[in-house]
């Protein structure tokens, strides 16, 4: 009976995460007989309370390239640090290739401001409060790993105390 309920617990961890697709492209692959054609998926995996991550799957079908876009989505998961406003603590910049994200905190009912690929990576991280702008390429592979990079440099106030050695009242004077 123990392992039933852990099952359970287990599988209501698993359904708080939320998936979505941000791209399903056809590609092709020249081999010897003509040309393999493939669809690769980009996906989004958050549980909006501060966890996100960006996959990338690759397969003959569109669910099969999906379901590997999750896999690889809960591999490269993230934990961000969100304020009592549902934002982030400072300004951050991320970037990924070509792209680069710009975020700045905003004020609570505010919601999110950003686009494309960058809103969804911020919607599913939980963050309800935030300007961003994509700067540079438009490719959303790029802007949705830079937006990750951007909320990854993001650090609370108790991080930098504990850093410098300081408590967290003497970070505000």
């Amino acid at each position: 009976m123990a392992k039933r309920q852990r099952k359970s617990i287990k599988k209501e961890k698993e359904t708080n995460w939320q998936e979505r697709v941000i791209q399903i492209r056809r590609v092709s692959k020249v081999v010897k007989g003509g040309k393999k054609l493939s669809f690769r998926a980009i996906v989004v995996v958050g549980n909006e309370s501060g966890q996100v991550g960006v996959g990338v799957g690759k397969a003959s079908d569109v669910i099969g390239a999906v379901r590997k876009g999750v896999a690889d989505g809960k591999k490269q998961l993230i934990d961000i640090s969100l304020t009592k406003a549902s934002s982030i603590s400072h300004v951050s910049t991320g970037a990924s290739g070509g792209a680069k994200v710009m975020m700045r905190p905003a004020a609570p009912g505010t919601g999110v401001i950003a686009g494309g690929a960058v809103r969804t990576v911020l919607e599913l991280a939980g963050v309800k409060n935030i300007l961003a702008k994509q700067l540079g390429s438009n490719n959303p592979l790029n802007n949705a790993r830079a937006a990750i990079n951007a909320l990854e440099s993001v650090r609370s106030f108790t991080e930098v105390a504990q850093e410098r050695g300081l408590p967290v009242e003497h970070l505000y004077t």
